[in-house]
């Protein structure tokens, strides 16, 4: 294997990830996927806050938390404390979706992917086994 085929199957686990949601929604760019990681890790935080934790230009920030307010992803709201500063969360139904995610068996959709029993029960174990290989507490994945 070599970094291209990796990343192609990073695509593929992620579009079957996605595919268990039911959501039909654009996937999201690297960058997006950043910010709400931090607004997730952050609730409330400002833009500027985002940005200076991400490293992203504040422009860039905006953007990305625009189109996913756009999206539902996530909410805008004054901050009580200072309302000309705007703080930003993950919507309610996106945390849902979340735990939902969280909490979904990936056998069904491996089999959904792969039609024979057997080699879906294999891919399934060599998925358990890559997973307590590479997520560990040190690593950039945690989940």
């Amino acid at each position: 294997m070599n970094i291209a085929r990796l990343r192609r199957l990073g695509r593929r686990l992620a579009e079957l990830a996605r595919a268990s949601d039911g959501e039909d929604q654009p996937m999201p760019t690297p960058g997006e996927e950043a910010v709400f990681e931090d607004v997730l890790r952050h609730p409330g935080s400002s833009v500027g806050e985002i940005q200076s934790r991400t490293g992203f230009a504040q422009s860039h920030v905006s953007a990305s938390v625009a189109r996913m307010r756009e999206r539902g992803i996530l909410e805008t709201g004054p901050d009580p404390a200072d309302g000309r500063r705007t703080q930003v969360r993950v919507a309610d139904v996106t945390m849902h979706r979340l735990f939902r995610r969280a909490t979904t068996p990936v056998e069904e959709v491996v089999r959904e992917a792969v039609p024979d029993p057997a080699d879906a029960d294999r891919a399934v174990a060599l998925l358990k086994e890559l997973e307590s290989l590479l997520i560990t507490d040190e690593s950039h994945g945690q989940g």
